[in-house]
C-alpha cells in the first residue's frame, strides 16, 4: 500500500533530542556518574573448554589486602536461569548458573573477586587456586549432534515452555514446518540448485562495553544503573537468581553506547548486584574490551543448506531449507535465533511446496546471542545465493527474476503460519511491500541494467569487475508476545513529560517517540520532555529487540496521543462552553473552536486544569500489544574489484533501497541503514574469530579483528522507498535489522559475477579468495 505520510514533525529530519548533550560530551552513559566508595569486580575465567574443577581455593585472594569478597560455584547462587533478556517465560533453556563446577568454553565464569580497586582485583585472581578435570571439547557443531560427548550432562537444564530439548545428544532445539508437497515440487522444476553455506563468529563490537553499577538507595533497595536493552527483563532476572522480591529491584538504563544485540543479555548486572547484597557499597562491573569477545555474547555460527527449484518461465516450484546452528557453550537464544532463519527468509518469494528444519546444538566456543539480523542473516546468505544461480541457470536477469517471484502487497505465505510468525495459529498478510520499487530505483542507481558494458570498460587482466544484488526482508515486533507501554502527564506551561519503557540504544528512539507525540498534539519537540527506561518511573516495555520500538512503542504512544487529545478536547470544551464535537487541535499549542474561531492556548489549559478550574491532572497511560510483524523490505546492490592475482575484494559501491513503511526521521532511517551496512559489510570482508586447537581465541582486540572504519568504506547510497503499513503508528514499520544481512550475498554474487568463482565460507579474505580462484582453476 502506498500512501505519503508526511506531517509537521512525523516525515521531518528533527534534531535528536540528546544530540546537544551527546555533542557536548555531557555524563550520559552508565560509568559517567561517580559513586563514592566504589567497589570494583574482576572475573576469573576458564582456561580450558572443557572441564570440571575437582578443587577451587579461594582462601588467599580473600586475605590479600583491599579484597572485599569471592564469589565462586560454592558460596554463590546456584539457581538455574537463561541470560536471554526475553519475555517470560523465556524461549530460551535454562541451563546457566552464575558459576559452574563444570566450565565448558575458553571464557567460562569461574571465579569473581571484589575489591578496593580494579589493580587489587585483578592481582587476587592471581592467588585463586584452581585444579582441573580437563574433558574432550567438541568445537565442529557439524559434529556436535548425538556425539558421545556431552557437554550439558548435569541433567538439571530445562525449558519453561514446550521444546525438543536433548542435552545427552547435545540438542539445544528442533523445528520443522513444511507446506505443500516438497518431492512433487522438486519434480515440476525444470532446474534445482542445491547449495550449503557455512557463516562465521562475529563479535558485536559496541564502543561502550558491558556495564553495571549497583547500590542500594534510602530505602535498602537494590539500584542496578546499566547498560541493557533489556531494563524490565534485567530486574525480573536479577530478582529470579538472587532469590529477591521484584519490587525490591530498580534498574536504570542511561544513555547506551550501541548494543546490537549483545546487550540483550544480562551478563554483568547479577555479579555486580551480588556483591552490593554483600558489601553494602556501590559495585561496579564493567568488561575490559577482551572480555566482551571472550565472554559475552556472539552471532550464531550456522550451517546453512538451502535446496530450490525452477521452472524455465521463472517460477519457483520448491524450497528446502536445513539450518543447523550452533550456540556455543550456552542455549541462550538458540531456538529463536534458528527458527528465525526460515520465518525472516522463505515468506519473501512466492512458493507453494516448503520445508524447513532446524535444530541447534551445544559445542565448547564461546555464547552466541542476539545479534543483528538474529538468524536472517545466516539464512539470507543461503537463499540469496541459490536465488541468484536459480535465475542464471534459466537465462533471466536476477533483477527480473526477483521482481517476478516476491511477496506483493495483500498476499501471505503459508510459512508465515508455519512458523509461527503471525503469532502461534494466525495467518499474516503484508499490506505495504515496496520492494519492486526498492529493486527498480536500486538497479538505476547501481547501474544495473548496463553492467556488462561497464565491466567490459574497466575489466583489466588482473583485475575483474562483478555486479551483486540481494533481497531482504525481516519483521517489526513478535505478535501477540510483545507489549509495550507509555505515559505522559500535561504541565501548565502546556509541555508534556513522556515517560516511556522502550530503550534507546542509540538508534534515537526517545527522538521517534517525541515526533509520534508531538504529531498528535500539535507540539513543538522542545515541548516533550522524554524519560525512558526507568523499572520505577515509567511504564512497562519489552525492551529494545526484534525491531519492534518505532512500531510497537510508537503505536502505544499513538494511542497515548490520542486519549491525551480527547482529554483536552472535553476539558477545553468545558472552558469554553461548547461541544467537543465543535472544536480542534491547531498546530501552535491551542484548541480551535472551528465556528467561532476562537482559542485556547495549551498554556491556559495547564494552568487551569492543575490551579484553578476543574482541578485534575491531564494525562494517560497507553499501551500496545503486537497483533502482526509486518516486514520492511531491501534491495541491495554492490560493485566490486576482484584482484586475481591477490584475491583482494574492494566494494566500489553499494546501494541500498529500503522500505520501512513511513520513514518517522529519514535522516535516523538512513542511520540505521548505513550503520547496519557498516557491520555487515565487515561481516562479510573481513571480522572472523581465529581460536586455536584448545579453542581460546587469539585475536580478542580491535588490533586484530578487523572491523570496518570509515576508511575502508566504499561509497553509499541509500534509497528511501515510502509505503504505508496501517497497522503501523502513522504508516512506520522497522527498519533496524534487515540491512546488515544484505553484504554477506550480495558480495558472493558480486564476486561470482567478477570471476565465476562462488565462496560459501565468508569473510571474504584476499586468502580465501585467492583460494578459491586457485581451486577453480584446476578443476
Amino acid at each position: 500500500m502506498t500512501h505519503n505520510f508526511e506531517g509537521r514533525v512525523v516525515g521531518k529530519s528533527v534534531e535528536k533530542v540528546d544530540a546537544f548533550s551527546l555533542s557536548m560530551g555531557k555524563p550520559l552513559f552508565t560509568d559517567d556518574i561517580p559513586f563514592k566508595n566504589m567497589v570494583h569486580v574482576k572475573m576469573l575465567y576458564s582456561p580450558h573448554a572443557h572441564a570440571k574443577i575437582i578443587e577451587i581455593d579461594t582462601s588467599d585472594a580473600e586475605k590479600y589486602p583491599g579484597v572485599l569478597g569471592v564469589l565462586t560455584y560454592k558460596n554463590a547462587s546456584q539457581i538455574l536461569h537463561t541470560t536471554a533478556g526475553q519475555g517470560y517465560p523465556e524461549p530460551s533453556v535454562y541451563d546457566t548458573r552464575l558459576f559452574n563446577k563444570k566450565v565448558k568454553y575458553v571464557g567460562d565464569r569461574v571465579a569473581a573477586v571484589a575489591a578496593e580497586t580494579t589493580q587489587i582485583a585483578e592481582e587476587a585472581l592471581k592467588l585463586i587456586n584452581v585444579k582441573y578435570e580437563v574433558l574432550e571439547p567438541i568445537f565442529d557443531w557439524d559434529k556436535s549432534y548425538g556425539n558421545p560427548i556431552v557437554i550439558h550432562d548435569e541433567g538439571e537444564a530445562k525449558y519453561l515452555i514446550p521444546v525438543a530439548y536433548d542435552p545427552d545428544k547435545n540438542l539445544v532445539a528442533h523445528m520443522d514446518a513444511e507446506v505443500g508437497d516438497l518431492s512433487k515440487g522438486f519434480k515440476e522444476a525444470d532446474l534445482v540448485v542445491d547449495r550449503t553455506v557455512r557463516n562465521h563468529y562475529a563479535q558485536h563490537c559496541p564502543l561502550e562495553p558491558h556495564v553495571s553499577i549497583s547500590y542500594s538507595d534510602e530505602h535498602d533497595r537494590l539500584v542496578i544503573r546499566t547498560a541493557t536493552q533489556v531494563p524490565f527483563h534485567a530486574r525480573r532476572i536479577v530478582a529470579q537468581v538472587l532469590e529477591l522480591p521484584l519490587s525490591k529491584v530498580r534498574v536504570i538504563k542511561p544513555r547506551i553506547g550501541g548494543g546490537f544485540g549483545t546487550k540483550q543479555e544480562i551478563t554483568t548486572e547479577i555479579i555486580a548486584a551480588a556483591f552490593t547484597l554483600n558489601t553494602k557499597r556501590p559495585v561496579k562491573f564493567e568488561c575490559t574490551r577482551k572480555e566482551e569477545f571472550i565472554s559475552t555474547r556472539t552471532r550464531h555460527p550456522m550451517t546453512v543448506r538451502f535446496k530450490a527449484g525452477v521452472k524455465k518461465d521463472g517460477t519457483i516450484t520448491a524450497m528446502d531449507m536445513k539450518v543447523l546452528s550452533n550456540t556455543g557453550a550456552y542455549g541462550t537464544h538458540g531456538l529463536t535465533v534458528m527458527s528465525n532463519t526460515g520465518s525472516k527468509t522463505l515468506p519473501l518469494y512466492h512458493c507453494d511446496n516448503i520445508k524447513f528444519i532446524g535444530d541447534t546444538v551445544y559445542t565448547n566456543l564461546p555464547i552466541a546471542g542476539a545479534y543483528r539480523g538474529y538468524g536472517g542473516t545466516q539464512a539470507a546468505f543461503a537463499m540469496e545465493i541459490v536465488i541468484d544461480e536459480l535465475s542464471k541457470g534459466i537465462r533471466m536477469d536476477p533483477a527480473e527474476f526477483r521482481l517476478k517471484n516476491h511477496i506483493k502487497p495483500g498476499e501471505s505465505s503459508p510459512i508465515f503460519k508455519a512458523l509461527g510468525e503471525g503469532g502461534e495459529g494466525h495467518e499474516q498478510t503484508v499490506d505495504s511491500v515496496g520492494l519492486s520499487d526498492c529493486i527498480k530505483l536500486g538497479a538505476d542507481a547501481i547501474g544495473w541494467w548496463d553492467r556488462e558494458d561497464h565491466k567490459k570498460k574497466y575489466n583489466t587482466d588482473t583485475k575483474k569487475r562483478g555486479f551483486g544484488l540481494a533481497c531482504l526482508m525481516q519483521g517489526s515486533a513478535i505478535p501477540y508476545i510483545d507489549m509495550a507501554a507509555a505515559y505522559a502527564k500535561m504541565n501548565d506551561d502546556g509541555s508534556f513529560n513522556l515517560l516511556v519503557g522502550a530503550t534507546d540504544i542509540g538508534t534515537g528512539s526517545d527522538t521517534i517517540l517525541a515526533q509520534i507525540f508531538a504529531e498528535v498534539l500539535g507540539l513543538d519537540m522542545s515541548d516533550v520532555i522524554v524519560l525512558s527506561s526507568d523499572t520505577d518511573l515509567t511504564p512497562f516495555d519489552k525492551g529494545a529487540y526484534a525491531s519492534s520500538t518505532t512500531y510497537l512503542s510508537g503505536q502505544a504512544v499513538l494511542n497515548l496521543a490520542n486519549k491525551i487529545k480527547t482529554q483536552l478536547l472535553d476539558y477545553a470544551a468545558k472552558m469554553m462552553s461548547v461541544p467537543a464535537s465543535e472544536l480542534e487541535l491547531g498546530n501552535n499549542k491551542e484548541i480551535i473552536h472551528t465556528k467561532s474561531k476562537k482559542t485556547l492556548s495549551f498554556s491556559d489549559i495547564g494552568t487551569k486544569a492543575l490551579y484553578t478550574d476543574q482541578q485534575q491532572q491531564i494525562g494517560a497511560v497507553a499501551s500496545e500489544l503486537a497483533k502482526k510483524s509486518p516486514p520492511p523490505f531491501c534491495a541491495h546492490f554492490a560493485e566490486v574489484e576482484v584482484d586475481i592475482e591477490t584475491g583482494k575484494v574492494t566494494v566500489l559501491r553499494y546501494v541500498a533501497a529500503i522500505d520501512c513503511g513511513t520513514p518517522i526521521n529519514p535522516k535516523l532511517v538512513i542511520g540505521q541503514t548505513e550503520g547496519a551496512l557498516v557491520n555487515g559489510l565487515g561481516y562479510a570482508l573481513s571480522e572472523q574469530f581465529i581460536f586455536d586447537a584448545r579453542g581460546k581465541l587469539l585475536n580478542p582486540s580491535f588490533g586484530n579483528y578487523k572491523v570496518m572504519t570509515t576508511t575502508d568504506l566504499p561509497e553509499i547510497e541509500t534509497i528511501i522507498v515510502k509505503t504505508y503499513e496501517p497497522s503501523g503508528p502513522f504508516g512506520a514499520k522497522s527498519i533496524g535489522e534487515p540491512n546488515i544481512s544484505g553484504p554477506m550475498p550480495c558480495l558472493s554474487n558480486a564476486i561470482h559475477d567478477a570471476i565465476g568463482v562462488r565462496i560459501t565460507e565468508p569473510p571474504y579474505t584476499p586468502d580465501r579468495v585467492f583460494t578459491a580462484i586457485q581451486k577453480h582453476q584446476n578443476t
